[in-house]
This record gives structure tokens, C-alpha cells and sequence, in this order.
């Protein structure tokens, strides 16, 4: 059940909600400390370690990077926390779901990147305005290390055409860009101390570049939706109720996991990745690594 909760120094000011629907962004934000971002590095550390090598039904990449909520109960505990919620209730209302939480990581000098793209391109829902995107430093964010880089304004724009690249070096499923130029100076690098969060719009042009540093780059993306939000594409799609309530029933609603990777979940997990294979898949040319 989502919790009750008290209005506290997370919640955004008018000025800063007025900055988010002007920039298509907002950031930094302070959301935990950095003792408890450290810990929460090492809890995810942990199970990279633990269950690198485990007999996972798919690799555990595509478990971190594709709703990590629905089998790791550490992403869901995040994505549930009143501190990310009140921010997050500034843009949304009182009404909040949690639609997908991912994993970024970067290693120190690799040359992977996100290519400049919309995140609704591929989601399903069309262009509505009910969602935003919490990315959440685990590390440091920096532009030595491959920071997000927002362009101010640009999420007036409809979606975009995009290209599919299916770059090796390019994190997201089907390699995307936009398919125009971005010149270096539209771009806002969005440097952020661990414990610090960004909050984006899914038609705000983002992307990233490599780590050059010496330490990983990790960063939790959570995608959050009021109950407004629809799913076009795909046949049914799922959300978990995290604050409020949901009057409109477009999701299937979902619970945290019990367990890391319980046998519930990964079942479950197997569904919902059947279900939406079809919304991240419109379009393409080729098979999308992260559901084939």
C-alpha cells in the first residue's frame, strides 16, 4: 500500500516546478545523503557480485537495466521513498506510479554512451505530459565521467524522428538517436554529487557521453506516471502504485518483490517483458537486444 506522508523539504517550490515545465529538467536536487548513497553502492555492488554468475533466466544485465523494480527489491524500496516521491509529486500530484526503474553504470575509462533521444519515443504512451524521469546518482556524475546532458526547452517539440543505430557503444536497447544535430553549446551537462537527483521530462533531447574517470559512473533512472497515462501500444502494461490512488485503471497494477530475484517475480518480470516487448519494439527494423 502506498505510504501516507507529511509534506517535508523535498517537495518542490513553485519556482522550481514553474523551472521544470519552462527547462523540461530540473536539477540538482538533494534526496539522500551521501552515507546513504554510499550504502545503497554497495548494496547494488553486492548483487552485481552475487549474482553475476547465478543460473538467472537472462543475464543479469538485462535485469538491472529493464525493470529492476519488479525483482530487486532495493530498486523498488528507492522508487518507493517519500524523499523521491515529494519531489516527484511537484510535477505529477498527489497520484504517483512507478512505471520502470533501471540501472545505469558506466565503468571507469570505457567509451560507452547514450545517444541524444526522447525517452517517450519508446514507451508507448504517445507524448502525455504524466510522466517524468528521476535519475538518481550513485556515484559521481560529472562530465568526465559521462553526466546526462539536457537541451533547455527542447521537450516543447513533439516526438522526433529517430535512428536506430544498434551501436555496440551505445547503452540504450536499439542504440536511438534523434535523428538531427545537437550542437555542444544547446546542451546543459547535468553535474550531480551522489545522493543528488535530476528530474527530466520524456520529450526533454538527453543523451551522455563516455567515462573517462577513474571510478564507475552509476546512476538509478526511475520513471514515474500518474494514473492519466496510457498505454497505446502494447496490449496491457503495468505500473505500481507508489502515493495516492489510481481512479483511471490503465495499468496492471504490481507489488515490490519479497526477494532478490524470487521465483514470483521473475515470472512476473517475464510477463511484463512479453507484454511491452511490442511498445519498445514499434518500429524497428531489427530485433531489441534487451527483449529478444
Amino acid at each position: 500500500m502506498p505510504e501516507t506522508h507529511a509534506a517535508n523539504s523535498n517537495a518542490l517550490t513553485p519556482e522550481q516546478s514553474a523551472r521544470y515545465w519552462d527547462d523540461g529538467f530540473l536539477f540538482p536536487l538533494d534526496i539522500l545523503t551521501k552515507a546513504e548513497a554510499a550504502a545503497l553502492r554497495a548494496e547494488f555492488e553486492q548483487i552485481e557480485a552475487r549474482w553475476q554468475t547465478a543460473d538467472l533466466p537472462l543475464p543479469l544485465n538485462t535485469y538491472k537495466r529493464v525493470n529492476a523494480h519488479l525483482v530487486m527489491p532495493m530498486a523498488a524500496r528507492v522508487a518507493l521513498d517519500a524523499r523521491l516521491l515529494d519531489a516527484v509529486e511537484g510535477v505529477l500530484g498527489p497520484d504517483i506510479m512507478v512505471w520502470s526503474a533501471e540501472f545505469f553504470v558506466k565503468e571507469p575509462h570505457t567509451v560507452q554512451t547514450v545517444g541524444m533521444h526522447q525517452d517517450l519515443t519508446y514507451w508507448g504512451m504517445g507524448e502525455t505530459p504524466d510522466q517524468v524521469t528521476a535519475w538518481l546518482a550513485l556515484s559521481p556524475a560529472t562530465v568526465e565521467s559521462g553526466c546526462m546532458d539536457f537541451v533547455q526547452g527542447s521537450h516543447k517539440n513533439p516526438i522526433l524522428p529517430h535512428n536506430d543505430t544498434y551501436s555496440e557503444t551505445n547503452l540504450l536497447s536499439r542504440g536511438q538517436e534523434i535523428a538531427v544535430e545537437v550542437a555542444e553549446d544547446d546542451k546543459t551537462h547535468i553535474e550531480l554529487a551522489p545522493g543528488q537527483m535530476s528530474l527530466h521530462h520524456g520529450l526533454t533531447i538527453h543523451g551522455s557521453g563516455p567515462n573517462r574517470s577513474d571510478d564507475r559512473r552509476i546512476g538509478m533512472a526511475i520513471r514515474y506516471i500518474s494514473p492519466n497515462a496510457k498505454q497505446l501500444v502494447a496490449d496491457r502494461d503495468y505500473a505500481m502504485l507508489a502515493r495516492g490512488q489510481d481512479r483511471q485503471g490503465n495499468f496492471v497494477h504490481v507489488q515490490p518483490p519479497s526477494a532478490l530475484f524470487s521465483p514470483e517475480s521473475l515470472t512476473l518480470y517475464e510477463q511484463v517483458r512479453r507484454d511491452l516487448g511490442k511498445a519498445l519494439a514499434a518500429g524497428a527494423k531489427a530485433t531489441v537486444p534487451l527483449y529478444d
